[in-house]
């Protein structure tokens, strides 16, 4: 059941992942995942503190908070102050995190968190971590997390596909339509930013960016239809969640780093085979 468990959480996550990487890809904004990644750490901390616990809601929600400011910061410096998305996503991430790591290290006798907690994260601990009610387990906690978290990706994009799907591809074409594009990007940041925080606790950071960004970009290189692409970037999330999970265990390694390395993998084959086929 141990193996059970953590393949499924992986799965969740790299399912509920990819669906959105393909959209981040398209939109060139593959790294934004990883800002959001790296600058939730303060929110993390400023939770505590407001808090006084390490309850996994508060941190929910501070997380996510910084997770959205982060966003707003990179769209802020892009368009108000002229800079490229890639340097506003670079200034924008480093300083946060290091503000993040500034205070882990001015607190760290008063915190049980470090950043290599928040940054490697290790799901092989999330069997352990049971959803009790009445003394009664109902299994790991990050799964029905990530199973909730997987559920409104899946309903968000179902509900809104014609609009990220013009909006990824032609932003003023669908301006001219009356689309709210900026909005669209809001709220597509907004499940990312959701998403990653959800999925972090359990699975690391780093992890949530292979996730993210490798079966996607695996996908784009199969297919130009955006339906296939989803389909295709779930199932190759699947296959790293697998495979990753088994070379970790056959080489006695990281979980997490396992996985990252399986969808580094997969994403070459695709390579390959996409320039034999042209």
């Amino acid at each position: 059941m141990f193996a059970f468990w953590t393949i499924l959480t992986a799965s969740l996550t790299a399912v509920a992942c990819a669906l959105l990487g393909c959209y981040l890809v398209l939109r060139k904004m593959a790294m934004v995942s990883d800002a959001i990644s790296h600058s939730v750490l303060p929110g993390i901390l400023f939770a505590f503190f407001l808090t006084g616990s390490r309850d996994s809601i508060s941190m929910l929600i501070g997380a996510g908070f910084f997770g959205l400011l982060t966003t707003i910061i990179i769209e802020f410096l892009h368009r108000k102050g002229n800079l490229q998305s890639d340097a506003a996503i670079g200034v924008t991430f480093t300083a946060l995190f290091a503000f993040g790591v500034i205070l882990v290290s001015v607190f760290a006798g008063k915190i049980d968190i470090d950043t290599d907690c928040v940054l490697y994260g290790e799901i092989a601990y999330t069997p352990i971590d049971v959803w009790l009610v009445n003394n009664q387990s109902f299994g790991p906690r990050a799964v029905w997390i990530m199973s909730f978290i997987l559920l409104l990706v899946i309903s968000f994009i179902k509900l809104s596909y014609k609009e990220l799907l013009i909006t990824s591809f032609d932003s003023a074409f669908a301006s001219a339509l009356g689309i709210r594009t900026q909005l669209w990007h809001y709220l597509l940041v907004g499940a990312v930013s959701l998403t990653t925080v959800a999925a972090f606790e359990s699975v690391g950071a780093i992890l949530v960016v292979a996730l993210l960004i490798c079966p996607a970009a695996t996908a784009y290189l199969l297919t130009n239809k955006l339906g296939i692409m989803l389909v295709l970037s779930s199932f190759f999330g699947v296959l790293t969640a697998f495979f990753g999970y088994y070379l970790a265990v056959a080489i006695d390694g990281s979980i997490a780093g396992a996985m990252s390395s399986v969808a580094g993998i997969i994403f070459v084959i695709a390579l390959i085979i996409s320039k034999i086929r042209g």
